[in-house]
């Protein structure tokens, strides 16, 4: 095995460690063991926990941004059905874990954010990156006469970001996608009048 190829190992295997357990609760010797690398590799491909860490929020975000690109920034997509989609695709895969995982962003958030301030600034630069994909939608529903003019878009956007994560957290706990489905419910129903 190459060292390239251990790195990607381990990345791979600790991405998914990661997600699963948090941050908070995998150790570098959890990530070695799944990835089957020796011990001493994670030193030579990670300065630290930290830096792997934020390198595995960086795949995970990447991922973020692909949904991203096919809902909330598709222009081909009427903005509301880009909004519904968005949070549809984000069901299906949380459902896909048995409601376990829940988002990186937010199990972060809860698990890691004290030990390490990199990690958590990097949350935040994230989050601001899809508050920023969402108000971008809301300003097209404005547009496209889907929610009424004057509509604060900023607010509603964080506003969105805020209740989703929080959703999310309460599926993880649940293990059940209910609190997101109400969450859209509500929201579609409520308050952007889908």
């Amino acid at each position: 095995m190459s060292r390239q190829s251990h790195r990607d190992r381990l990345l791979t295997e600790g991405f998914h460690l990661v997600h699963e357990r948090g941050y908070g609760g995998t150790s570098v010797r959890d990530i070695v063991s799944a990835a089957g690398a020796p011990q001493g590799s994670f030193t030579n491909h990670f300065a630290s926990k930290e830096k792997f860490g934020l390198e595995v929020l960086d795949l995970y975000n990447a991922k973020v941004q692909s949904v991203i690109e096919q809902t909330l920034r598709n222009d081909k997509l009427s903005p509301l059905k880009r909004l519904k989609t968005y949070f549809d695709i984000h069901i299906a895969s949380i459902e896909s874990f048995g409601s376990k995982r829940g988002c990186m962003f937010g199990n972060t958030s809860a698990g890691a954010t004290d030990e390490t301030e990199a990690l958590r600034l990097r949350v935040v630069d994230m989050l601001d990156d899809v508050s920023a994909s969402v108000e971008y939608c809301l300003k097209a529903a404005v547009k496209a006469g889907e929610l009424p003019p004057g509509t604060r878009t900023k607010d509603l956007a964080g506003y969105i970001t805020s209740s989703f994560q929080g959703a999310i957290l309460m599926s993880k706990a649940y293990r059940s996608t209910a609190p997101i489905e109400r969450f859209k419910r509500i929201l579609l129903a409520s308050i952007v009048k889908a």
